[in-house]
């Protein structure tokens, strides 16, 4: 059975916000302070974010997926595997990653 925060999650960017900033150890205020959001409101802006009552803008989600040290696409995807592989990918080198996508005969459109 969900929990009622669980249920509560409305938004791909809510649900994935929650899971990076669990991974990461950051408590809600924590979290709003390192990325710049006033101290007596961090908690309270995070936490509407997770539980998709607003959803932050993309400056502010570039800088949460910075501070939590995931892709900023991560914090978008909808799909549970796509979002994996993301992770993924990112901890990867940048000629591991070329050496990869050529391996997939991974192509970018033109």
């Amino acid at each position: 059975m969900k929990s009622k925060v669980e249920r509560e999650e409305s938004t791909v960017v809510g649900r994935r916000l929650r899971q990076a900033r669990k991974w990461a150890g950051l408590p809600q205020d924590r979290l709003g302070v390192a990325i710049g959001l006033d101290e007596t409101t961090s908690s309270a802006r995070i936490s509407r974010y997770e539980t998709g009552v607003h959803e932050p803008p993309i400056a502010t989600a570039r800088l949460l997926a910075l501070e939590l040290g995931v892709p900023l696409a991560f914090l978008y995807c909808d799909d549970d595997d796509l979002a994996a592989a993301l992770l993924n990918l990112a901890s990867l080198s940048a000629t591991e990653r070329r050496r990869l996508l050529r391996q997939l005969d991974w192509r970018m459109p033109e």
